[in-house]
C-alpha cells in the first residue's frame, strides 16, 4: 500500500545573483511565492543568514511580513529565526504582530544556530555568552509569550499574547529532534545542506514524541536542494551554479548567486568535490522524470509530512519551470512542457 503524498514546500532563501540588486531578490522571492501559491505548495519559509554577500534574508520577520503580503491564501513564515541572535519577547512581538497583521497564516520557525560567523555573531549577540541550556529555555519563553495571559503574568508580548502562532523546530542533528518530540512541536530538518543524521534524528523525534496542544502526531519536513529542467543534461548544467555557492562556502569565498559553468564540479579537487557532494546529498537533480522518481524516493524513506524545496537556479524564469516539474511530481496531471507561461525565456548558455 502506497504512503499518501507529501505536501510540497519551499524555503526561499533570498538569493542574490551576480549583477542583481538585494531589491530585486526580494522582488523574485516574491514572484516565486506567489507562483508555488497557485501550484498548491503548503508554505513558504523565509530563512535568516547574516554577512553572507549571497543571500537577502537578513531581516527575516520583515521578509515574511512582505510575502504574506503579496500572497493571499499560502502560510508563510520563518526557516527559521535563530533564536540566540534575539530576545524571546522581541520575536513573540514580531510573530505576534505578524499574525495580528495575517491571521492564520504565519508560522515561526526557530533554529539555535547563528546563521552566520563568529565575528557577526558577536555583533549580533553584543558577547552575550550562549550556553546548551539556552535554547530549549527560550523555547518554553516563546511558547508562554505566545500563548494565554497567566495570572500575575507581568511581561506580555502584545500583539502576541494568546495568539497561538505554531512554533517548529528546526534542526541538523539530533539536539532539535529530540526537543521537538518532549514538547510535542513539529519538525523540520536541514537535509538541503546537511543530510548526513536526517534518518537518525526522524526516528529519535518520532519515537520520543509526546502530543500536545498544538500537535496531537509527529509533523516532520524534510528539506530537499531541488534542480529541474526539462532533461537530465539541462539540470546537471544548471546545478553548477549551486556547485559554485557550496564550493565557495568550503574554500571561505562566498559570492552571489553565480551563472552555470559547464564541467563545474569535474574541474573542482578530489576532496572538494566529496565537500559539495556530501553537502547535496539529498538533492533532486534531473528532468521531469527523474525528479518524480527521487521525490517519489525521499518521500518514502523519510514519510515525511511535506518536502520543503530549496531551489536556487540562476536564471528566475527557470527556477519556476523547476517549480512546476516538482509539482507534477505528485499531481494527477502533468504540467505541459509546452505553456508559454513557464518556458524558459533565455536560452541556456554553455
Amino acid at each position: 500500500m502506497s504512503t499518501p503524498a507529501p505536501q510540497l514546500a519551499l524555503l526561499d532563501l533570498v538569493p542574490l545573483r551576480e549583477g542583481s540588486t538585494p531589491g530585486q531578490a526580494i522582488a523574485q522571492a516574491l514572484q516565486a511565492a506567489r507562483h508555488v501559491e497557485a501550484l498548491g505548495f503548503s508554505r513558504v519559509w523565509l530563512a535568516e543568514h547574516h554577512n553572507m554577500p549571497g543571500l537577502a534574508c537578513s531581516a527575516t520577520a520583515v521578509l515574511v511580513g512582505h510575502i504574506a503580503a503579496g500572497t493571499a491564501r499560502i502560510r508563510v513564515g520563518s526557516g527559521g529565526i535563530m533564536l540566540p541572535n534575539h530576545a524571546p519577547l522581541v520575536v513573540a512581538e514580531a510573530f505576534g504582530t505578524l499574525h495580528a497583521l495575517y491571521p492564520g497564516r504565519i508560522d515561526l520557525g526557530l533554529g539555535r544556530a547563528p546563521g552566520t560567523d563568529p565575528l557577526t555573531m558577536r555583533a549580533l549577540r553584543r558577547d552575550r555568552p550562549e550556553t546548551e541550556e539556552d535554547f530549549p529555555r527560550d523555547v518554553a519563553e516563546l511558547q508562554r509569550l505566545l500563548g494565554p495571559r497567566q495570572p500575575g503574568q507581568r511581561v506580555v508580548a502584545i500583539p502576541g499574547v494568546d495568539s497561538h502562532v505554531p512554533i517548529w523546530l528546526l534542526g541538523s542533528s539530533t539536539f532539535s529532534a529530540q526537543l521537538a518530540a518532549a514538547r510535542g512541536l513539529p519538525y523540520a530538518f536541514a537535509s538541503h545542506f546537511a543530510p548526513r543524521q536526517l534518518f537518525h534524528a526522524l526516528d529519535l523525534y518520532r519515537a520520543g514524541f509526546v502530543s500536545s496542544a498544538q500537535s496531537a502526531r509527529p509533523r516532520v519536513v524534510v528539506g530537499v536542494p531541488l534542480v529541474a529542467a526539462e532533461s537530465d543534461a539541462e539540470a546537471a548544467f544548471l546545478a553548477t551554479s549551486i556547485y559554485q555557492r557550496v564550493s565557495g562556502i568550503v574554500r571561505g569565498d562566498r559570492r552571489p548567486l553565480q551563472p552555470p559553468v559547464a564541467g563545474f564540479l569535474e574541474s573542482r579537487p578530489a576532496d572538494e568535490q566529496a565537500a559539495i557532494q556530501q553537502f547535496l546529498g539529498l538533492a533532486v537533480i534531473g528532468g521531469p522524470d527523474t525528479v518524480a522518481r527521487r521525490l517519489r524516493e525521499i518521500a518514502d524513506r523519510t514519510q515525511a509530512d511535506e518536502l520543503m524545496l530549496v531551489c536556487d537556479i540562476f536564471d528566475p524564469v527557470r527556477r519556476l519551470r523547476a517549480l512546476d516539474i516538482a509539482a507534477a511530481a505528485f499531481a494527477s496531471e502533468p504540467v505541459s512542457m509546452a505553456d508559454p507561461m513557464v518556458a524558459p525565456a533565455i536560452a541556456m548558455k554553455e
